[in-house]
């Protein structure tokens, strides 16, 4: 590679690092494991680089596979300790930050497969084609599965919202007790 394909390179990294680390992130869970992926990903992506039409593309659908690649693997099915302890939801008073948490957990919810389309569709705005073409599928099952997930989405934020109000209302009776 000349050193216009590299710098090339450089700066398509630093574009696209920020959105690859959230790519990853959201379809495995954790920010280690993500920035392995995404380090996987860019280092399969640069003997490539010259040969690319869509290397924006071709990294989101590498960083996806990393992601899912890297959560399979034994060693990382091994847990320490302090994971097994459960996250103690805290209430932020900023209602933005309680909102993202609130999704972000409902995306949890979501299977695998559906919470990676909904992620390429409405968080990285990508087109039905694209999200099509990264998640290696039809663009009719990309199109099924966006539906599936949304549908998924928006049951268990509703059924989340049910359970506040009830925990919400026996706080209620129990301070008037």
């Amino acid at each position: 590679m000349n050193a216009e394909e590299e710098e090339g390179f450089r700066q398509f990294v630093a574009a696209h690092m920020g959105p690859l680390r959230k790519l990853a992130y959201l379809t495995c869970g954790n920010w280690h494991t993500a920035e392995d992926a995404v380090a996987t990903a860019l280092a399969k992506l640069y003997p490539r680089w010259r040969k690319l039409d869509r290397p924006d593309l071709y990294a989101k659908t590498m960083v996806y596979r990393a992601a899912v690649d890297e959560v399979r693997r034994p060693w990382r099915r091994e847990r320490s300790a302090g994971d097994g302890m459960p996250e103690v939801a805290l209430r932020d008073p900023a209602a933005a930050t309680d909102e993202r948490i609130r999704v972000q957990a409902a995306l949890r919810a979501v299977p695998r497969k559906q919470r990676a389309a909904l992620i390429l569709r409405y968080y990285l705005g990508m087109t039905l084609e694209e999200s099509a073409a990264v998640l290696g599928v039809s663009v009719g099952t990309a199109k099924s599965q966006t539906s599936r997930g949304l549908s998924r989405l928006r049951e268990v934020l509703a059924t989340e919202k049910i359970d506040l109000q009830v925990a919400e209302n026996e706080e209620l009776s129990r301070a008037v007790a």
